[in-house]
């Protein structure tokens, strides 16, 4: 059997992996932390959120998604991201994907705890941008895991 070829990171690559995982960092932190509030603004103006339910395609569709959301009432929920990897990279364009762990419940903290409701696969496209930022193309959640808890998307 012959070994695996090691991986060769570069700095070039370590640092684009740095910011676009910080971008995908900062979205969930504003779904968790502030309702998604700001979720549009990390989209292009025709990007497209495919969720494990439905697709939301342009701003206007993923804000009317997460405001209705927030109209529903109190809701806690943690997006956890691991084995976060730019799967495909050219200059202006970048394929990241990641595992999300979603633990979420209506409702006010303290809640139950129990384990993650949905464990998924997330595909991510980032388009770079004149200023030389990131917003998110697209970002498809492909479930892998789930139990009975219904998610919001």
């Amino acid at each position: 059997m012959i070994p695996p070829k090691p991986f060769a990171v570069s700095s070039l690559h370590l640092t684009l992996r740095a910011e676009l995982e910080a971008l995908t960092i900062a979205y969930w932190h504003d779904v968790d932390s502030n309702g998604g509030l700001a979720a549009a603004g990390f989209y292009v103006d025709d990007g497209v959120y495919a969720t494990t339910l439905r697709e939301y395609r342009g701003r206007a569709a993923i804000e009317t998604f997460y405001s209705v959301r927030r109209a529903r009432g109190s809701r806690v929920s943690l997006h956890l991201i691991n084995n976060f990897r730019v799967a495909q990279a050219s200059g202006e364009r970048a394929l990241c994907q990641y595992i999300l762990s979603l633990l979420a419940a209506d409702g006010e903290p303290v809640l139950p705890s129990r384990p993650a409701i949905l464990v998924a696969v997330v595909d991510e496209v980032s388009v770079k941008q004149a200023d030389g930022s990131w917003l998110c193309e697209s970002r498809r959640i492909t479930p892998l895991f789930r139990d009975e808890t219904p998610t919001t998307g």
